[in-house]
């Protein structure tokens, strides 16, 4: 079982930046990648943003945040530092755990069904 609790949520202006953390707690036998993923106010569904792999070696970016977010990994805890903040990027982040077989592979598409453990979710709001 893993628990996973968000924290670094807030209000910033565009251009600005935030950081946010994941810790995770609890003990698998898995190889668990961590994924960040969002829900827009009105949207159906939770985008992906970023993930990083078991062992810290694999990481990748949506599209729309490559080059302004960064993910990394320190022990138990997991950090999304978000750069040249935008409106569009405003959602509740989640950060959640997907186990697989390697401990270099990470998905941020992974369905509903790959993802074992969900965090509560941080609020970002980016205003313009």
């Amino acid at each position: 079982q893993l628990q996973l609790v968000e924290s670094g949520g807030g209000l910033v202006q565009a251009g600005e930046s935030l950081t946010l953390s994941c810790e995770v707690s609890g003990f698998t036998s898995e190889n668990n990648a961590i994924g960040w993923f969002r829900q827009v106010p009105g949207r159906k569904g939770r985008e992906g943003v970023s993930c990083i792999s078991s062992n810290g070696q694999k990481t990748n970016y949506a599209d729309s945040v490559q080059d302004r977010f960064t993910i990394s990994k320190d022990k138990n805890m997991v950090y999304l530092q978000m750069t040249t903040l935008k409106p569009e990027d405003t959602a509740v982040y989640y950060c959640a755990a997907s186990p697989y077989l390697q401990d270099d592979y990470c998905s941020i598409y992974a369905t509903a069904g790959e993802i074992s453990y969900w965090g509560q979710g941080t609020q970002v709001t980016v205003s313009s």
